[in-house]
């Protein structure tokens, strides 16, 4: 657990805990060990559900959200915060957040509209 300060935009100081995402070194060997190794991502907190999937179902595949992409999702649509300050939380670029952002919302929307299940990624 970490505990960081964040200040909102009303400038209150906000202390939030979250855990360290162990899914770094997953991304890392994806890229297959080339480059600079990938920022560490915070998740405060983990999904409830592990899958959603419609009724009916119209055909077996399934998509599958990574966990730094559904904590983007939670934090800018859900919390209504901004992306600089969801990059904040998480640890990481706002460039960052936004591609996590269009990542995720393009998997829902493809989920929503194809009707596909979606799958969270475990760490």
């Amino acid at each position: 657990m970490h505990d960081f300060q964040l200040c909102s935009s009303e400038h209150k100081n906000i202390n939030i805990s979250i855990e360290f995402n162990e899914c770094v070194h997953r991304r890392r060997f994806r890229r297959g060990l080339r480059g600079r190794n990938p920022t560490p991502v915070y998740i405060s907190k983990q999904p409830a559900a592990e899958a959603f999937t419609p009724s009916p179902m119209r055909n077996g595949e399934s998509i599958k959200i990574e966990p730094e992409e559904l904590e983007a999702l939670r934090l800018v649509d859900l919390e209504g915060l901004s992306q600089e300050e969801a990059g904040y939380r998480m640890g990481i670029s706002r460039g960052t957040v936004w591609r996590l952002l269009q990542s995720a919302r393009r998997k829902v929307a493809q989920a929503l509209t194809e009707g596909q299940s979606i799958k969270i990624s475990k760490e």
